[in-house]
């Protein structure tokens, strides 16, 4: 794969290596893709997090109503 980063990314990259967190491009990109997938995910694990907290909200404020497990059961049969 060949990717043009252009002149500000190169650079960026080149001082990365020269500082000797990477050894060459590749585990600049591969370091940087790992980093970025590990944001993506914290972000996702908030978004469900923060999902879960307002829906708590709305059942501790009766927006929200709620059934048992019993109450399904016994509605579906089971």
């Amino acid at each position: 794969m060949n990717i043009n980063m252009g002149a500000p990314y190169e650079a960026i990259i080149n001082r990365i290596i020269e500082g000797g967190y990477a050894g060459n491009q590749t585990e600049v990109i591969r370091q940087a893709l790992r980093e970025y997938e590990r944001m993506l995910e914290e972000e996702e694990v908030r978004l469900v997090n923060k999902g879960i907290e307002l829906e708590m909200q709305d059942i501790k404020t009766g927006r929200l109503k709620v059934k048992s497990l019993r109450q399904i059961r016994k509605k579906y049969g089971q």
